[in-house]
């Protein structure tokens, strides 16, 4: 596995159309995961069927992901463009399958469908910015395109608010749906034109996922990026329970969760360009699983709403912005397989995102201990970033 070194196909300037355009692809992906779990008691009712039931809708995406994001990965690399096609149409399509019959089993099929799509969309960002944008303005476009998921999630919460009835679930799920086909639409008449790196660029050849995670940094990387997505899914998914003990009203627990995403997407937007320029991307990664353990001790020693606004609101800023600076350092690394590199280290992340909560659920009844398993992770995942510096400064800008 070789580092890239600034490719003959880049770019001469960027075009940021397409680029805004896969980010609102990527919201679409996260808004349609998560179309059902703010307003899980009412789905729940309005289908006759256990919230468990409506837990699946949303626990099918990461539990595919884990499967499908390398075959995703291997796709790209060798179709890019066919593959960004192929996620997005699925997206659409399992979004509208929902709303063919107004049952349990039509939402979870279309959620299938849909999460099938979404390795395809989401490890193109890196590659995204590779095809369409300027070496100098890549870090930014993976920010925005990953700020943009979060900025899904985001409108899946507001959207749960503002519409909680059970007569207004099937207005809820439409309008993620026609967002879905719109960005679709969009997307694929931007892929539609020629790509001014593609033109110039040599072809892709296959490299061997063994080569691929035979690659020091890229071993590294998925070992760290398994502690941000742990903690952030144990803290979404928990945030409520653990502060409801401390007398935190679940409305405002959840707009605590809201506030939280919402700074963690403007510091996804913020902060990786600015690590990427001055190459203090592990520096910034340790930063961050420092406040994060600090945020969560805050909320295991002083859980009150004022601790709740506060640590979560930390966690959000020191948190999320790990996802584009690891897969900036993946695009500036990696040249011919990012894909792949992306999928593992998606890959990696969702087993995270599954097992972290799930230890962290063992313990919701005592919340003392389950936000101080949260931080023990992220100072764990410290020493994984120990020796991180030597690759990224051996990666070529």
């Amino acid at each position: 596995m070789t580092t890239s070194t600034p490719p003959t196909g880049s770019p001469d300037r960027s075009r940021w159309t397409v680029v805004a355009i896969f980010a609102v692809l990527a919201a679409a992906t996260q808004l349609i995961w998560l179309n059902y779990a703010p307003v899980t008691t009412t789905a729940a009712a309005h289908f006759g069927v256990p919230e468990s039931a409506i837990g699946w809708l949303a626990n099918v995406n990461p539990l595919l992901y884990v499967f499908l994001a390398i075959p995703a990965g291997l796709l790209l690399d060798r179709w890019f463009k066919a593959g960004i096609a192929a996620g997005a149409l699925l997206t659409a399509a399992g979004a509208a399958l929902r709303l063919v019959d107004d049952s349990y089993e039509w939402a979870l099929t279309g959620q299938i469908v849909a999460a099938i799509g979404q390795p395809l969309v989401l490890n193109a960002i890196p590659g995204v910015a590779r095809h369409y944008l300027a070496v100098k303005d890549r870090a930014s476009g993976i920010a925005i395109s990953s700020a943009g998921t979060f900025a899904g999630m985001v409108a899946a919460f507001v959207l749960g608010a503002v519409l909680p009835g059970t007569g207004q679930l099937t207005t809820f799920v439409g309008i993620g749906t026609w967002i879905a086909c719109a960005a679709t639409v969009a997307m694929l008449i931007a892929l539609w034109q020629p790509s001014p790196a593609v033109a110039r660029k040599p072809v892709r050849q296959r490299v061997p996922i063994r080569a691929t995670f035979a690659d020091p940094l890229i071993r590294q990387l998925c070992l760290v990026v398994f502690v941000p997505f742990g903690i952030f899914n144990a803290i979404s998914t928990f945030a409520q329970a653990l502060l409801d003990p401390a007398g935190v009203p679940s409305n405002v627990a959840s707009v605590m969760l809201l506030l939280t995403m919402v700074i963690g997407a403007i510091a996804c937007v913020v902060i990786p360009p600015l690590t990427a320029r001055h190459r203090v991307e592990g520096q910034t990664l340790v930063a961050g699983l420092v406040v994060t353990s600090a945020g969560c001790l805050l909320l295991a020693v002083t859980p009150s709403v004022f601790a709740g606004f506060l640590g979560l609101t930390l966690i959000g800023l020191a948190l999320m912005p790990a996802l584009p600076i690891i897969l900036e350092l993946l695009e500036r690394h990696t040249g011919q397989a990012e894909g792949t590199a992306t999928g593992l280290v998606w890959s990696a992340g969702n087993v995270g995102g599954m097992l972290v909560p799930a230890i962290v659920g063992l313990f919701v009844d005592t919340p003392v201990t389950a936000f101080l398993i949260c931080a023990g992770v992220a100072l764990l995942g410290i020493p994984l970033l120990r020796g991180l510096g030597a690759p990224v400064m051996a990666v070529k800008s």
